[in-house]
């Protein structure tokens, strides 16, 4: 439910806010310039006892959110969010580039890595640490080392980390390391996984499960914000389909609609999403007519040399022409890298 205030006093919002909690839902606030908006979030099977608050004092009407995505729709935040880690901004008009391998593969890879990432304009560092793979005897990531290795790498360049996390029992762990948990493709239904992200401090990158449609997505996303973690970042990186020319099918129709009906910040990941190098470019720049808010991209320094996902890696020089050739595509939707 929402319930929209008539009044910006204090003491009145406040009693709403009371008598919310009292009924045993969560109060979100949202103060606008004109009027205030309180979101009640929780158990929908005794939300009609929500409807006596437009008795109170102060408030206007009572309104139910159609939507199943409460926290993470438009209904109850109609304002985009955007938010800052470590100096990179996610959101609004700059246009964010997380980028980096698949796999932290050892010291010499990740550092060198970084160096290129940061000196063509990436804002973010992105690399595996734990990985899940299909086969149990295929590369499963250097785990704890790996984490420290990502460390190394920001304590030089300063950027930020984002890096995956597979179980409830890593968050801690991995949040000591990383400034953003990602949630990948295969976890995006993992809901002890992503309640417990939601009871972390750090933003999470949540990727779309390939045989996912949006609406599941969104409420993964609710998942994380009902523990009370607003800073997610919603990331589409393609769906399984009947085609096999791509690893997956990216699905670039879905960030204009999780931008009509979401408030978070949408990326997309071209790498995953085609499963081959030279169409990550392409995909990068429909992404930016699309409306994404940025991209999350594999790149390694030797991609023949890569222990995962090598065949959709841009090398550096790659990296550094797609940056360039993005800049046009931002002006024109009102962007800056």
């Amino acid at each position: 439910m929402i319930i929209v205030m008539e009044t910006q006093d204090r003491e009145q919002i406040d009693r709403v806010v009371q008598k919310v909690e009292e009924f045993g839902y969560q109060a979100h606030i949202i103060w606008g310039v004109e009027r205030t908006v309180i979101g009640a979030v929780g158990d929908e099977r005794t939300k009609g006892r929500l409807l006596s608050l437009e008795s109170m004092r102060g408030v206007e009407k009572v309104v139910p959110i159609l939507k199943p995505f409460k926290l993470a729709g438009r209904e109850l935040q109609s304002a985009d969010t955007v938010f800052e880690v470590e100096g990179a901004q996610f959101g609004g008009t700059r246009f964010g580039v997380v980028a980096g391998p698949c796999s932290v593969e050892s010291r010499e890879q990740i550092l060198e890595t970084a160096r290129f990432v940061k000196e063509y304009g990436g804002m973010a560092l992105r690399g595996g640490a734990y990985k899940p793979r299909t086969s149990p005897y295929a590369f499963q990531g250097m785990e704890e080392e790996g984490l420290h290795l990502l460390q190394e790498a920001k304590a030089e360049t300063g950027l930020p980390i984002v890096t995956e996390v597979l179980t409830p029992e890593q968050v801690s762990l991995i949040a000591d390391h990383a400034d953003i948990l990602q949630i990948g493709a295969r976890n995006m239904q993992n809901f002890g996984l992503l309640r417990a992200v939601g009871r972390c401090n750090r933003p999470v990158l949540l990727k779309r499960g390939m045989m996912n449609t949006i609406n599941e997505f969104l409420m993964s996303a609710e998942y994380v914000m009902s523990e009370g973690n607003k800073r997610v970042i919603l990331c589409e990186r393609g769906i399984r389909t009947f085609e096999t020319e791509t690893r997956n099918t990216l699905d670039l129709s879905a960030v204009p609609v999780l931008k009509s009906l979401s408030h978070l910040p949408v990326f997309v990941d071209p790498s995953h999403g085609t499963g081959h190098w030279y169409l990550v470019a392409p995909m990068s720049k429909a992404a930016v007519a699309a409306g994404a808010d940025g991209l999350l991209i594999e790149v390694h320094p030797r991609p023949e040399e890569a222990l995962s996902d090598g065949a959709q890696s841009l090398k550096p020089s790659k990296f550094e022409r797609l940056m360039h050739e993005l800049r046009p595509f931002l002006e024109i939707v009102g962007k800056t890298l």
